[in-house]
This record gives C-alpha cells, sequence and structure tokens, in this order.
C-alpha cells in the first residue's frame, strides 16, 4: 500500500510524546506520505519545523482556521505569506467558513477566508478548505477566486449532495474522514462517495480526530492517528465498489498532482 493522509494535526498536544511512534507505525501501515495541518501561527511554524525534521514523508499546510478568524490580523497574514513561500508548505489553509460553531463572527471569517484566497492566488499554491453550515457564503467567494487559484481539497467533506457538485463543478478535489465510518452520521456521506470521480478523490484522517468508529479493537486512548487511513480507505473502497488497491493508487495519484508532492 502506498497511502498519502492529506491531512493530520500532528502537532497535536496529544501527539508530544509518542511522534516518532506514530509515523513509525503509519509507515508501517502503509502510508507513505502525510500533509500535517495548520490552524494558526503557533501551528503553523510547528508544522513547518516537523516537516522540515522528517522531510521524506511529512509536509504541511499554513493559514488560519475559521475557528480563530478573529484573530487572522495583518501581522497573522503576513506570517502565513512568508511561511507559505516554503516548499514544504504545499497549501494554503486550513481556511474557509464554520457557521455551525460560530467561534468567531461570519464578518471576520469571511474577511480572513477571502485574504486566504487572495494570497493562494498570489503564490499559486492550492488551498487546503474548510467548510460546515457556510456552504452558499463559502461557494460564493470560491466562486469568485476560483480562475486565479490553482485547485484546492474541501477537507473533511461532509456535506449535501448539492454541495458536493458545486465543488466538483468547479474542479475542487473531496477530501473523505473517518466521518464516513459512523454508523449514526456517516451513512448521507457513504451513499455520496460513489459521485466522486476518481481523479478528485482524497483520503485523510484528521487526526487526532474522527476515530473510525468501525476500527475493531478501538485504541484505549481514542485518538486517531495516521496509520487508521487505512481502515477509511477500506470503508471507502467499498462504498465505492472498487478494490482498496485501487482507491490508494487513485488518491496518492491525486494528492501528489494537486500538492506537487
Amino acid at each position: 500500500m502506498n497511502l498519502i493522509d492529506i491531512g493530520a494535526n500532528l502537532s497535536h498536544e496529544s501527539f508530544s510524546h509518542d511522534l516518532d511512534a506514530v509515523i513509525a507505525t503509519a509507515i508501517e501501515a502503509g502510508v507513505s506520505h502525510i500533509i500535517v495541518t495548520g490552524t494558526d501561527t503557533t501551528s503553523n511554524e510547528a508544522a513547518l519545523a516537523l516537516s522540515k525534521s522528517r522531510p521524506a514523508i511529512l509536509s504541511c499546510t499554513a493559514g488560519y482556521h475559521p475557528h480563530v478568524a478573529e484573530s487572522f490580523d495583518d501581522q497573522a497574514l503576513l506570517s502565513v505569506r512568508s511561511l507559505a513561500q516554503d516548499d514544504k508548505v504545499v497549501a494554503i489553509g486550513e481556511t474557509g467558513l464554520d457557521f455551525n460553531r460560530n467561534f468567531s463572527s461570519k464578518e471576520s471569517q469571511l474577511k480572513a477566508f477571502e485574504q486566504h484566497l487572495i494570497l493562494a492566488a498570489e503564490l499559486g499554491k492550492p488551498l487546503f478548505l474548510h467548510q460546515r453550515d457556510a456552504h452558499p457564503e463559502f461557494l460564493t467567494l470560491l466562486r469568485r477566486y476560483r480562475e486565479q487559484i490553482a485547485g484546492g481539497v474541501v477537507h473533511c467533506f461532509t456535506d449535501s449532495r448539492q454541495a458536493l457538485e458545486d465543488y466538483l463543478a468547479m474542479d475542487m478535489y473531496i477530501g473523505i474522514t473517518g466521518w464516513l465510518c459512523d454508523e449514526r452520521r456517516g451513512m448521507d456521506l457513504q451513499a455520496m462517495v460513489g459521485l466522486i470521480p476518481p481523479d478528485r478523490l482524497l483520503i485523510e484522517t484528521d487526526a487526532p480526530y474522527l476515530l473510525p468508529r468501525t476500527l475493531s479493537p478501538k485504541p484505549k486512548n481514542r485518538r486517531n492517528e495516521p496509520r487508521h487511513l487505512v481502515e477509511i480507505l477500506k470503508i471507502l473502497a467499498s462504498c465505492c465498489d472498487r478494490p482498496q488497491e485501487q482507491v490508494a493508487i487513485e488518491t496518492s495519484d491525486n494528492a501528489r498532482r494537486l500538492f506537487s508532492l
């Protein structure tokens, strides 16, 4: 297996004591590359430092999550721009809109998202995108800049079929996480993933979050890890009615193409 996890929060404190072991078990499971997600200045800097320390297996993103959009000021923008010029930073983000929790105001989220879109266009890098309960506003901004940006992935997709069709119509990639493995919340997604063209499909763990509920036995600490990408692949391949090996090749090829790995 030669899998690429396009989104793992390896700078999270839960990995501070055993990151080498986490990476080693991921490699043993068949994960050949991991993109470490940046969500604010601290995690952006940590993600880049990790990627430079393990360049053979790690790359990263740089951006501000919509939850912290209130703190995305001019200094934060300068920081993201500076970090993103490094070759190990393969995407701008995590960025987007989250009107489900509104940890930041809608106004600040919209402003920060647009600034990320402008920056991605300026630097010629793809986007690592987040959208929850904000599809109309998200789509409007993304459409406004789509012709200027190099592409992107709507990460951890959990939305409607209409939203899926809208993103695919703009040639965006779709990131699938362990949400797919949830018998409570993931049933609609299980019915939809087969509609994603093989050349637009990506997989990710979003570790340490979204531990696949189909795992047996489950880890005692309930922490998701990149090695569990294999479980997501298994469920995804079943839902798409394609062999696991084929979906592994498709998603890895897509990741290499989008992120220039």
